[in-house]
């Protein structure tokens, strides 16, 4: 391990001591500040036991493999949907504006909007979970791949059109090679926003998953427990996007960039 990156990796863990130490501080103090008081905000210590009882418990497979299968299962759907959405919209410019219209009336509307209607929609609430999770995921999909598809360089169509190409071949062998970082992109904001809207989705009826134990966290007055679900949906969410960020290194071998200084 080289220098800088040992000096990397030590800023990174500094600062999130730091960021601990002040809200131990804060929460230990009871510090209020008018408009924000850390008097019933538990603390880093209280939420370290919280976490340990809840990764011990039994409770803790069935909450995670709950919300896991509906988040993966919502954003599969918009993956496949929003490229599809996406490759069509950025490369027909009628059907463009024929689907562009309608998607961004919808693409402001909030997950938390979305929950009426999906209870209306959908015999299950296992199904509507899924849908306000798939809401979260499209639009960020949709957006990046249009905008990948147009960003292709002309000049690369019109070589492929000059040498004889193929439709077929002109998409697979131009277009999408040539969108796919900003396809990435979109997966990856697609799968953050799929486990932000997770909340949202198992508020409507969930009896499982994380964000029905953090709903549930808070009914029950159980603050350490709020927290404890927050950090284990970001710690989801994170691990998803890497792993998300490293396939599309491995599979995106040219778009690789300079390293930051």
């Amino acid at each position: 391990m080289t220098g800088s990156l040992i000096g990397h990796w030590l800023r990174r863990a500094g600062s999130l001591a730091i960021c601990l130490f002040v809200w131990q501080m804060a929460s230990s103090l009871k510090v209020s500040l008018g408009i924000v008081t850390f008097e019933n905000v538990p603390s880093p210590v209280d939420v370290v036991i919280a976490m340990l009882d809840f990764l011990a418990s039994p409770r803790l497979f069935a909450h995670v493999s709950s919300s896991l299968g509906r988040v993966f299962a919502g954003y599969a759907i918009a993956a496949a949907v929003g490229v599809a959405l996406g490759l069509i919209i950025g490369r027909f410019r009628v059907l463009g504006d024929f689907l562009q219209t309608p998607l961004e009336l919808l693409r402001p509307i909030p997950a938390v909007a979305w929950i009426p209607l999906a209870v209306l929609m959908f015999p299950s609430s296992e199904l509507s979970m899924i849908f306000i999770t798939f809401t979260g995921a499209l639009f960020p999909i949709v957006i990046n791949t249009v905008h990948g598809v147009e960003s292709v360089d002309p000049r690369l169509i019109a070589s492929a059109r000059s040498l004889g190409s193929t439709r077929a071949a002109m998409l697979f062998e131009v277009i999408i090679p040539g969108a796919a970082p900003n396809i990435v992109t979109g997966l990856v904001i697609g799968m953050g926003t799929s486990w932000f809207c997770l909340v949202t989705a198992e508020m409507i009826s969930g009896q499982f998953g994380i964000g029905y134990y953090t709903w549930e966290s808070y009914t029950l007055q159980n603050y350490p427990e709020i927290i404890v679900g927050m950090v284990v949906i970001g710690l989801l969410g994170m691990a998803s996007s890497a792993l998300l960020k490293a396939a599309g290194t491995a599979l995106l071998p040219w778009n690789k960039k300079e390293g930051r200084q």
